[in-house]
């Protein structure tokens, strides 16, 4: 069975992306901070009848980077890796005069420096496995400029050159940078509290993760709405 890493995968995209996987008969490492959470999502994924380990920590340790690898390893290897974790850096989100540096540094240290050392650690095994793949989750706030959203979008766009050099660097592995466009999850509602704004729910984009892993077009940067419409 192929074997797959997700961070930040008890709740929202990181979960419905789990279930969608195990569906098709992925085994699956899942990380996130809250373990009551986590061990409840683990338990309803493996109701496929896939293999789960679901690994509470903060990917901000090396230590538990290590222990995903370990646990992807010891089920056979990894060959698909979703960087999904992220920090917003201040919650609700302030205007940047506001940021607290140490929020910045959080935001970045999850974001980017995380979700690297959680590449570096994993490479061998996805270097070895057949289509390898290493998925990063992005945002609009990458690319353009809202107020409020500096500190979270400056590492989204450190993450997206990331991707966009580890594409380069790596040819035998496929890496997508991913945006999935706004949905309805907790991450949005700590950002912005009180915008009941409509949004999509997490599971309706997952069709186009489960796309760029069926076709698996060369590495890049892609909108979740654009792949769902049959654009890349």
């Amino acid at each position: 069975m192929p074997v797959a890493i997700i961070t930040g995968a008890s709740k929202g995209l990181g979960r419905a992306l789990a279930e969608a996987l195990a569906a098709r008969g992925w085994d699956l490492v899942l990380d996130a901070r809250t373990a009551e959470v986590l061990k409840e999502t683990a338990a309803g994924v493996a109701e496929h009848g896939t293999r789960v380990e679901a690994l509470a920590g903060d990917v901000a340790d090396a230590a538990h980077r290590g222990a995903l690898v370990a646990a992807a390893r010891r089920l056979g290897g990894c060959r698909l890796l979703v960087n999904n974790a992220s920090a917003l850096g201040a919650e609700p989100l302030v205007r940047l005069a506001e940021l607290p540096l140490d929020g910045l540094r959080r935001a970045l240290e999850v974001n980017v420096v995380a979700a690297l050392g959680l590449v570096q650690e994993a490479l061998p095994l996805l270097r070895t496995a057949p289509d390898g793949a290493v998925i990063t989750l992005s945002s609009d706030a990458a690319a353009e400029a809202y107020g409020t959203w500096g500190g979270y979008g400056a590492s989204k766009a450190a993450l997206d050159q990331l991707a966009a050099v580890l594409g380069e660097e790596e040819p035998g592995l496929r890496v997508w940078a991913v945006d999935p466009g706004d949905m309805a999850t907790d991450l949005y509602a700590a950002a912005v509290p009180g915008d009941d704004g409509v949004r999509a729910e997490p599971g309706s984009v997952v069709p186009a993760f489960l796309r760029l892993l069926d076709e698996r077009p060369p590495s890049g940067r892609f909108g979740a709405s654009a792949l769902l419409e049959g654009r890349r």
